[in-house]
C-alpha cells in the first residue's frame, strides 16, 4: 500500500536552525530549492557558503564566467557562493557510507581555510545552508547530525538534534514520518558511530578533535 503523502505546509525559504555555532561563529541554515537558488536571500542572511545534499538537483551560481564557454561547455569561475555538493537519495538507495562523507564535507565547508590567492576570489567565512529539494528530509538530517556530533551537550541524542531542526524549519507533527525519512535517519546514527571511532582513533594519533564522543 502507497503511503499517502503528508499534507504541504508554506514554510520560510531558508530557516535559521542554530546560531553562532561554537568554536566558528557563523549561523547554521536549512532550506529548500527556492531560497538555495535565492542569492540575493542568501547574501541578506550573511550567507557564505551553501552545501547541496540533493542528487536530483544542482544550481549554477556562476554570474560571471570566466571566458564565453563554447556551445558544448556550461559557464566555469568564481561564484558570489562558495558551493559544496554531496548527492544523496531522498530514500533507500544511499551507500552506508554517505552520510560519514556528508558529516565531513559539512564540517570541512566551515573549517576550510582558503589560501590569499587570485584564484580564490571568495574566501568569506559567513552562515552556512545546507539545503535539499523542499528542506525537509535530507538537509534536515544532516543538520542534525552535526549539531548532535559538534554540540553533545545540547544534543546529546541524535534525535534531540533532529527535533531541534524539525522546530525550526517548521516541520509539522503529520510531516515527522518523512522528515527525515527513517531510513536517512538509520544512516545517520551509523555515520555518527562511525564518526566517533575515526575521531577516538585521530585522539589517540594527536590529532585535534572536536567532537566528544
Amino acid at each position: 500500500m502507497t503511503e499517502k503523502p503528508s499534507r504541504h505546509y508554506d514554510r520560510p525559504l531558508i530557516s535559521r536552525v542554530y546560531e553562532n555555532l561554537p568554536g566558528f561563529g557563523v549561523d547554521l541554515f536549512v532550506g529548500g530549492r527556492e531560497g538555495a537558488s535565492d542569492v540575493p536571500l542568501l547574501r541578506a542572511s550573511g550567507i557564505s557558503t551553501v552545501l547541496n545534499c540533493a542528487v536530483n538537483l544542482d544550481f549554477n551560481y556562476v554570474a560571471a564566467p570566466d571566458e564565453v564557454s563554447h556551445d558544448s561547455r556550461v559557464g566555469y569561475g568564481p561564484a558570489p557562493i562558495r558551493y559544496y555538493k554531496l548527492g544523496i537519495v531522498d530514500g533507500p538507495g544511499n551507500p552506508d557510507t554517505m552520510f560519514l562523507a556528508g558529516y565531513y564535507q559539512l564540517l570541512g565547508a566551515l573549517q576550510q581555510v582558503l589560501p590569499e590567492k587570485p584564484s580564490y576570489p571568495m574566501r568569506e567565512r559567513g552562515n552556512v545552508l545546507v539545503n535539499c529539494r523542499a528542506g525537509r528530509s535530507r538537509s534536515v538530517i544532516l543538520a542534525a547530525l552535526l549539531l548532535h556530533l559538534q554540540i553533545p551537550k545540547e544534543f546529546p541524542t541524535l534525535a534531540s538534534a533532529v527535533d531541534h531542526v524539525r522546530e525550526k524549519r517548521e516541520l509539522r507533527p503529520d510531516e515527522w514520518h518523512e522528515t527525515p525519512k527513517p531510513m536517512l535517519i538509520a544512516a545517520a546514527e551509523s555515520a555518527a558511530g562511525w564518526v566517533r571511532i575515526v575521531e577516538a582513533d585521530r585522539a589517540r594519533s594527536g590529532a585535534v578533535v572536536k567532537v566528544s564522543a
